[in-house]
């Protein structure tokens, strides 16, 4: 099986993620998949493979050398969005791409004009959805590459590397996917998410991430006796959202800059509850965003009575770079990998987070690698089936330097 046919066919499993669920994996039909997973890495003669309750896939390539090298493992999620349909997925393949639109399908159309990316990739082979789900390169891409490099490791017996770990997850898409990963049974000293977007994509810098929950208690009155008496918790939740600068929101903001989101609010007379997320890359000023939410708490309840709104802040993960600082030849055997096989790195910070990020704070610092996928989570979703054999090129090169990594 070559490394586009595997992708194809992993994109035939529906393996959307649920946030309403709280299964662990969130639908049972990430299951489905893990198991076939399973199978194919039995049959593709890697060992101890192993698949746990939750559905955690763990395998291992052994190594080929006497002498002791790290071990090092590479990891990618296999659900998908619940941004968009996982079902009935069908992959097209645009060959030698002319920098043109694209026909998903009957008045679907993919245009450089809307997505410039795609000008990125003229002249390469792309696989794009017929415009009705998400295709799935988020992060199917990422596991045929891993899985393909095993194989061509395997195969190629003259590549010098130490053990090499695998792992595949569940339930990524909803922040859930390093909470079950069994960091110690993994027993690899640094790993690698597949998981990063276009070709040369490198990130060890994420989010610091909170959540907040804001609710807001009123007092319900007929609105012609309301006066003196009525607390209208709708106009205070408006009231509590101008209150955040309207200059650091997700749509105003980019690179290093964080922000406030106001996801989603639910409101009557009696209740309002809002619920936000907090990003900066920087610790101290991530931490001065939460005190500033919960000033703006405080300032309400001074003007409309103690208990009037309350504040449930509850960090999500932090910033994996204060772990990856201290281990840059985690780094610098990336770069040296990418650079021989070709690929500019191109290193950025997450504007997100990755598994790789929560991975990185239980002990095992784990940046992310470009899987080649582009537009994920919608139905313009595509990858360049060249920038995934990069990819995979870049896996085999760096087991190759970690063989003779000196310590």
């Amino acid at each position: 099986m070559d490394l586009t046919e595997r992708f194809l066919n992993y994109t035939k499993f529906d393996t959307q993620s649920s946030e309403d669920s709280t299964s662990v994996p969130s639908t049972p039909k990430q299951m489905i998949f893990a198991e076939y997973l399973k199978t194919e890495l039995e049959s593709e003669g890697l060992h101890d493979v192993e698949l746990d309750d939750k559905g955690y896939i763990y395998a291992t390539l052994p190594s080929n050398i006497k002498e002791e090298v790290p071990t090092i493992g590479f990891i990618s999620h296999y659900d998908t969005s619940p941004d968009c349909s996982g079902a009935d997925i069908k992959p097209q393949i645009v060959n030698n791409y002319n920098g043109g639109e694209i026909l998903l399908s009957e008045g679907i159309i993919s245009s450089p004009k809307k997505f410039p990316e795609l000008m990125h990739h003229v002249g390469e082979d792309l696989i794009v959805t017929d415009g009705h789900t998400l295709l799935g390169a988020d992060d199917k891409a990422g596991i045929a590459e891993i899985v393909q490099a095993m194989c061509y490791l395997r195969d190629h017996k003259e590549i010098r590397h130490g053990d090499i770990r695998i792992a595949f997850n569940p339930d990524e898409e909803i922040g859930m996917g390093a909470h079950h990963f069994d960091v110690e049974k993994f027993g690899c000293e640094w790993a690698y998410t597949m998981d990063g977007g276009d070709i040369g994509e490198l990130e060890f810098e994420n989010f610091n991430a909170a959540s907040a929950k804001i609710i807001i208690k009123g007092v319900s009155v007929h609105p012609g006796y309301a006066k003196g008496k009525m607390v209208n918790a709708n106009a205070l939740a408006a009231e509590f959202a101008q209150m955040l600068p309207a200059d650091e929101t997700p749509e105003t903001t980019e690179g290093y800059q964080g922000f406030y989101h106001l996801l989603g609010i639910q409101s009557n007379i009696e209740e309002a509850r809002m619920s936000y997320i907090i990003r900066d890359h920087d610790r101290d000023t991530f931490e001065d965003r939460k005190r500033f939410i919960k000033r703006c708490t405080d300032m309400m309840n001074d003007k409309y009575g103690e208990g009037t709104v309350v504040c449930e802040l509850r960090d999500q993960y932090y910033n994996m770079k204060e772990k990856i600082d201290p281990q840059m030849h985690v780094i610098d055997v990336v770069l040296h990998a990418m650079q021989a096989c070709g690929v500019a790195p191109k290193v950025k910070p997450i504007r997100g987070g990755t598994d790789g990020a929560q991975l990185s704070f239980k002990g095992l610092p784990c940046p992310n690698i470009f899987a080649g996928g582009v537009n994920f989570h919608g139905p313009y979703e595509f990858v360049s089936i060249q920038s995934m054999q990069k990819a995979m090129e870049v896996i085999v090169k760096i087991c190759s330097i970690v063989a003779d990594f000196n310590r």
